[in-house]
């Protein structure tokens, strides 16, 4: 694992303060994205509020031993080079099959031009790359979505 840019602690510390949270509530850091061109594309979709919400394999998950989000949980969103532009919160968590993914979630990840057909081959092509690499899988359309919505709560 990467070692954490300093700007993700000095993010995380000036949230905590000006919101008057727990300094011991678990959060994570990452980026959205698989590429240094998507990671600034999604986060400038976070920052303007359009970007609502993020999927990812269930599988995945499991393969990194990292526990699944729930509502509550906090993120620091990095750019690509890992320092720290904002801290989401996540409002709601849902496991589904990607073949069953609606569009009012695909709207809400505020991707493309927000239809659920976009979001679909989009994904497809993201998820595919991803097991194939990470699992060495192959991706089926029913394989498990994580769908966590969630909201901009500093930056």
């Amino acid at each position: 694992m990467a070692k954490e840019h300093p700007s993700v602690k000095k993010m995380w510390n000036e949230f905590i303060q000006t919101h008057g949270i727990d300094p011991e509530i678990r959060h994570t850091s990452w980026p959205f994205g698989g590429d240094k061109v998507s990671v600034k594309e999604l986060l400038e979709l976070v920052i303007r509020g359009q970007k609502r919400a993020t999927a990812s394999l269930y599988d995945i998950y499991e393969y990194i031993d990292e526990p699944l989000p729930k509502a509550g949980d906090y993120s620091v969103v990095t750019d690509w080079e890992g320092i720290a532009r904002c801290v989401i919160k996540t409002t709601r968590v849902e496991i589904t099959p990607f073949n069953l993914i609606s569009q009012e979630f695909a709207r809400k990840e505020g991707e493309g031009d927000l239809s659920l057909e976009y979001w679909r081959e989009v994904h497809r092509e993201f998820f595919s790359r991803d097991l194939r690499e990470t699992l060495g899988k192959e991706f089926k359309e029913d394989m498990i979505v994580v769908c966590e919505e969630f909201e901009l709560v500093f930056s």
